[in-house]
């Protein structure tokens, strides 16, 4: 019989890294530590509990999220295992959605890195309390308060150690936990004295981790001012409120590998963070009032709960992982998807651990299960009760920065890949398919080459079917630059009915972004008006192919002022096609020229990367608009050709190692210079053959 928990008997906790600091390993040693598995994996053999997936064994990092439950101290603890490179950031972003504290690792030998910075920025944008656990203490060249130093400089002087390591590297063997001030070695926490190297730096470490809980506390800071002494059991719920309040954050040191300090992580969990039903009340909408409610996390209000990852699968189906906010979900049910304003027959309720489902007959509010085969139901999507309708917010997932354009390798893969790429899609919100209608082309936009990289395997090993990704093509368009004249006269006698149509137009350029338009002043019906719609297709059909590149014309009007007709010959046929050739014939004496998209940039990142940026944007022919300065970043507004700026999300993270942001959209079209007109030209004959 599988145990319920009520919302104040969990805690919804996060792992968040830098890429291959160790959270895998972490979660596994917790795992083991609260005896929920036997046997211990190691990334190594391919053995976790949370990589599961083919793909993150083979590359032995993380790319899903994953659900790991737990048990320590009679409290369920919802552990969330994310992926630490930035391609996979939508994963920590559904993590952090539904987590009420966040666990963030730092190596002891590399410190703080460029992903732990974003992390810890994630984890303030959610406001949630959070513990820090300074891993691989037995890694060489580790040293905790150099890591420390580092942590206080970058993350704030709040991260204040709850333990201290015994020995560092091969010497590591335990802990000084600096509440009880008494050490421990081993995964087993064996009790041993305090060593006097570190009796005076546990003394003055004990003493700020007491000054800094006891100012939650006006009682106990009384006490402590007055000089009285303070006991663990009153410093425990000081060391909570302040941890909650973000007032402080607990470094824990540790090694995963060997399961050190990880017990001391499990009690810190339970103890310093806040359960559901502590958290409070959490606000949803209601769709047809459009008010605000306020629902308490209990069994007895509402229903609501949040769709925050899905996974497609073609041997288990789609599974849709949800966290239960307010009231109890039952399995065998029926719901309200309040999003997309349907009705869902729920079958059986799952946890998941890793890839091992457990069967639960209902979850209650705060807890995290999974639904299997929902018809409607995807990422973001609130399901509640029928008799109350109710929305919660959604996630928020990074902009798609990076686009590729997407081929199948064979006839077989062309049918297949209209439905698996929407199916890929649904499970990564950050992932979007569009079709570029000037182009033709399938385009898949991602967060970065090793997002989009992730598609092309899993289409294969999930689906079966085998894709190639390349840059996109650029819409270039053409138009004129004078105004002219252009006939033509369609004429051919073959026996019979002969063929006569003859088209006399007027070319001239239009401003920048009016568009193409055709018009028409026949002056004494020398074309007939039945005529002039041929005369029309034949010309908008045209100028799809310009006579420059093949490229679509725009901002030139064309008029129609004369010709002439045949009373048996003449067809319509006979005038589209002259006023098709009396197109071609005008562009190519309307000096032709070239037009590429430009874009809108707004680049964001630290302010020591701008020269550095600017240089790269005026590489890539960019025009800088403007710098507003900003409290940590530099907001730099710019425009750039597109044909530049395909792989600018690749540029962006080398040159700001991982800092920089940016948003791109379309702004207008402008003249290629003509060195590059040149290549286009050249491509463009090559691609033909």
């Amino acid at each position: 019989m599988v145990t319920q928990y009520g919302p104040d008997k969990i805690r919804n906790v996060i792992l968040l890294s830098h890429y291959d600091v160790g959270k895998t390993t972490l979660a596994e040693s917790m795992l083991f530590t609260s005896r929920t598995i036997n046997r211990l994996g190691n990334v190594q053999s391919g053995t976790t509990t949370s990589d599961y997936d083919p793909l993150e064994i083979e590359r032995q990092m993380s790319v899903n999220l994953s659900l790991l439950p737990q048990v320590w101290k009679e409290t369920k603890i919802n552990l969330i295992d994310t992926p630490g490179y930035a391609d996979f950031t939508s994963e920590m972003k559904s993590g952090l959605r539904v987590s009420e504290g966040a666990i963030v690792l730092v190596c002891a030998a590399s410190g703080v890195e460029v992903g732990t910075e974003q992390v810890w920025d994630y984890v303030e944008e959610a406001n949630l309390p959070r513990l820090l656990f300074i891993n691989r203490m037995d890694k060489e060249n580790a040293n905790f308060f150099s890591t420390l130093e580092q942590i206080q400089a970058k993350l704030g002087t709040k991260c204040l150690p709850a333990t201290l390591p015994i020995g560092s590297q091969s010497d590591f063997e335990g802990f000084v936990d600096l509440l009880s001030m008494k050490g421990y070695a081993g995964a087993e926490l064996k009790e041993i004295d305090v060593p006097s190297s570190l009796s005076e730096q546990a003394t003055s470490y004990h003493e700020k981790l007491v000054e800094a809980a006891v100012e939650v506390d006006d009682e106990l800071l009384t006490k402590y001012l007055e000089g009285e002494e303070i006991s663990n059991d009153e410093i425990l719920p000081a060391i909570k409120k302040a941890t909650i309040s973000g007032k402080l954050v607990p470094v824990f040191a540790g090694a995963a590998l060997q399961s050190i300090g990880t017990k001391a992580l499990l009690d810190a969990i339970c103890d310093f963070f806040p359960s559901p039903e502590e958290h409070g009340a959490i606000t949803a909408v209601n769709p047809t009032t459009k008010e605000k409610e306020e629902l308490k996390p209990a069994i007895g209000e509402p229903l609501s709960s949040l769709v925050f990852k899905t996974t497609a699968d073609p041997y288990v189906g789609k599974l849709n992982y949800f966290r239960v906010y307010s009231g109890l979900l039952l399995g065998n049910s029926q719901v309200w998807n309040a999003s997309k304003k349907g009705m869902e027959r729920i079958g059986q309720l799952f946890t998941l651990r890793g890839k091992n489902q457990e069967p639960v007959p209902q979850l209650a509010a705060g807890d995290i299960g999974v639904l299997a085969r929902l018809s409607l139901t995807t990422t973001g999507d609130t399901l509640c009760s029928p008799e109350h309708h109710l929305i919660l917010d959604g996630i928020e997932f990074p902009q798609a920065n990076l686009t590729m354009a997407v081929q199948p390798q064979t006839k077989a893969d062309l049918d297949k890949m209209s439905t698996i790429l929407p199916r890929i899609c649904e499970e990564d919100p950050a992932l979007q398919i569009h079709r570029e209608q000037d182009t033709n082309e399938l385009l898949i936009s991602g967060i970065g080459d090793a997002h989009l990289e992730m598609v092309k395997e899993k289409a294969h090993r999930k689906f079966g079917v085998k894709l190639n990704l390349t840059p996109p093509k650029v819409p270039y368009k053409e138009t004129i630059t004078v105004a002219t004249k252009a006939e033509y006269k369609h004429r051919k006698q073959t026996g019979g009915h002969g063929q006569y149509g003859h088209v006399l137009l007027e070319l001239e350029p239009l401003p920048r972004g009016t568009g193409f338009e055709f018009t028409k002043k026949i002056v004494g019906g020398t074309i007939p008006k039945n005529y002039i719609p041929a005369v029309e297709k034949g010309v908008n059909e045209a100028r799809q192919q310009g006579v420059l590149a093949g490229y679509p014309v725009i901002d030139a009007k064309v008029t129609l002022y004369d010709g002439s007709f045949h009373p048996v010959d003449s067809s319509d046929i006979c005038f589209k096609i002259a006023g098709a050739q009396a197109l071609k014939n005008g562009l190519s004496e309307g000096q032709p020229i070239l037009l590429e998209p430009i874009m809108n940039l707004t680049v964001t990142a630290p302010e020591e990367f701008t020269g550095d940026l600017t240089g790269d944007l005026n590489s890539r022919r960019g025009r800088v608009l403007g710098i507003e300065p900003e409290v940590k970043n530099n907001t730099i507004q710019a425009q750039a050709p597109y044909s530049e700026l395909l792989d600018y999300a690749i540029g962006l993270r080398s040159i700001t190692q991982g800092r920089g942001n940016f948003t791109m959209e379309f702004s207008h079209y402008e003249e290629v210079p003509p060195h590059v007109t040149q290549k286009v030209i050249a491509q463009r004959k090559q691609e033909k053959g």
